[in-house]
Order: structure tokens, then sequence, then C-alpha cells
């Protein structure tokens, strides 16, 4: 950066991040069918397409109530959380009806980051009531926080489906090797792991 370059505020910079894990998260489930994108891939469910419809609700809420901004439309789950019900999509809800939806709330999201300051009060009223007055600035670290733990968790489900794995489009960050030295790094880390069975077994 050049002397006479202004560095960008602390507004813009966490808005970069988040708006950088949100094109991670989505990234994701590019080039999958409904069936994948749907599938759980953890004993507690985790699926790729409900990890995005998670994100909608967290970006309204943390964007939306918290600063008496709610999104114009309902969220299309119940409200209470009583079946988990943002972490899954019911079969009559197509896939690009859940990326249109979060399309939607991120647009809202962005409108509450460039309206409000930093020290824009909010109020959390799901939060423990000592901790329930915050900030603009608080809520965006803590949705980006959020969002990122998603996104990582979405590059495991990814690669557990197909094997596809990267940071983000266009720059994976991974060393440039063939399939067959993953599967020697593979089998290296398993036997290094292995030789740690009869030690384990003794602890118990």
């Amino acid at each position: 950066m050049s002397p006479t370059t202004t560095p960008p505020s602390a507004k813009a910079t966490l808005h970069r991040y988040l708006r950088g894990v949100r094109r991670d998260l989505a990234w994701k489930l590019d080039g999958l069918d409904e069936t994948h994108l749907r599938m759980p891939m953890t004993r507690t469910g985790t699926n790729l397409l409900g990890l995005v419809r998670h994100a909608s609700g967290v970006e309204a809420e943390y964007f939306g109530l918290v600063f008496d901004r709610p999104l114009p439309e309902p969220l299309p789950w119940d409200s209470e959380y009583a079946d988990n019900d943002d972490f899954w999509t019911p079969a009559d809800v197509p896939a690009h009806d859940v990326l249109a939806l979060y399309e939607r709330v991120q647009q809202h999201a962005d409108r509450t980051i460039a309206d409000l300051p930093l020290d824009e009060p909010g109020l959390v009223p799901w939060w423990p009531e000592e901790r329930r007055a915050v900030t603009l600035h608080q809520i965006l670290v803590h949705v980006i926080t959020d969002l990122a733990r998603h996104a990582g968790h979405a590059d495991v489900v990814r690669e557990s489906i197909d094997g596809s794995a990267g940071l983000s489009e266009g720059n994976d960050n991974l060393l440039t090797q063939d399939e067959q030295w993953w599967e020697d790094y593979r089998d290296r880390l398993t036997g290094i792991a292995e030789g740690f069975r009869s030690t384990d077994g003794d602890a118990r």
C-alpha cells in the first residue's frame, strides 16, 4: 500500500470478510444435485443445503431483528426451531428457493451494514440478559465467526460427498499434487494413527 492510499475502514474490512465467507459457503454447493445437497453426512444430520438455510436465519436475525430492522418476509420454518428446522430442507422446497432466500437475506443484511455505524446499539433477546446489549461491530464479528465455522463444516461435507476440496473458487489453497500423492499421504497418516492403538488401549 502506497503512503497516499487510504486504508479501508474497519466496517469495510469486516464486510469484505463477511462477503467472502458467504461466497465460500455457497460455492460448496456448486454442481451437486438435490440428493447430495440434502444428504445428511454426520451423526447429527449436517447437510450442505441445511447449512445455507441456517446461514439465512443467522443473518436475518442478527442483521435484522437485533437492530429492529426485520426481514420483510417471514423465515420459512418454525420460530421455535423445535425440529432443528433451519438445518434441513423439506422435500417440497427446491434448492434454488433456499439459495434465493439467502440472496435476499444477504441484501437485507448488507443494507443494515451500510446504513448503520459500527457503534450502533442493538439487542439480542435470545442471549443471556447480561450480554444482550451489543453493537453492529460485535454482531459483524459474531456472524463472520459463525458462518466461517459452518463453511468449515461444508468443506468436510463436500469432500466426503465427491472429493471436491479447496478454500474458495479459483484458489484451492492445497498442495499441487496428483491423486496418488494424496492417497499415499492419507495412508501415511493412517499408519501413524494406527500406531497408537495399543497405547490407547492401555490408557483405557
